[in-house]
């Protein structure tokens, strides 16, 4: 406890007074569990941290939790390690059981946002058994549906600068000349994953493994379909008005 309230001391007043305002602020909000399906480039990563800011919601990637685990060797994250070094998958288990311990943390305590899990019916399942143990449960599932021939447009015209990280697309913001830096002149190239091949792979994979748990969450009247083509401020005003029903 010593160190946490030295930690605190060193923290300037302004910081403790806006993080004070904000629980504040959410103390008023109506708890809320979600999860977002999409496939990529479907518009999941810009929504994400809006809704997690205007409902005061933790962000929990499992991805992110499954290395956090591992780093602080909890006895999940040892299990987990164990697995990965043996070139095994983490056990639904498992990262229900991540994810369990996750929830507990003071962040989370007016509910999460799950990104990348459940990916299956069983670990929907699992996920659910895990809530209802502890008397709550998932209240939306936000589907970003969107047609594959968009999200091709979308992610095969994504040119990058680099050095810079600066970003280009064939159709929506194009370099000056094509194919070069507007600022260097230097080659454009495109990101493996951003290629038509591997993101018909990777789109085939989503669909085959995903519609089955858009379907259970359909079965259980919290499924929501928002229009994900629909430019970023129509899709936030898509998601508040679900988030508000």
């Amino acid at each position: 406890m010593a160190d946490s309230a030295v930690a605190l001391e060193d923290v300037a007043s302004v910081d403790i007074m806006t993080e004070l305002l904000r629980r504040f602020k959410c103390s008023s909000k109506p708890d809320k569990r979600l999860i977002l399906i999409g496939p990529p480039g479907s518009g999941k990563g810009t929504q994400s941290p809006m809704i997690k800011d205007d409902y005061c919601l933790c962000h929990l990637a499992t991805g992110d939790m499954l290395r956090a685990a591992v780093a602080a060797k909890t006895p999940l994250g040892i299990k987990a390690k164990e697995a990965m070094d043996k070139g095994e998958l983490v056990s639904d288990d498992l990262v229900v059981g991540i994810i369990d311990e996750a929830m507990k943390k003071t962040s989370c305590q007016k509910g999460f946002i799950l990104d990348g899990f459940p990916r299956t019916v069983v670990q929907a399942q699992k996920l659910d058994e895990m809530l209802e143990k502890q008397g709550t449960k998932i209240d939306k599932v936000l589907n970003f549906a969107i047609d594959d021939s968009i999200l091709e447009e979308r992610i095969t015209g994504r040119w990058i600068h680099p050095s810079s990280g600066r970003t280009y697309h064939t159709k929506f913001a194009p370099p000056k000349v094509p194919g070069l830096d507007d600022v260097t002149g230097e080659p454009l190239i495109q990101r493996r994953d951003d290629t038509p091949a591997v993101l018909k792979s990777r789109l085939e994979a989503f669909h085959r493994q995903t519609e089955p748990v858009i379907d259970y969450y359909g079965s259980k009247g919290i499924l929501a379909n928002l229009p994900a083509e629909k430019p970023p401020k129509e899709v936030t005003s898509e998601v508040q008005k679900v988030l508000s029903s």
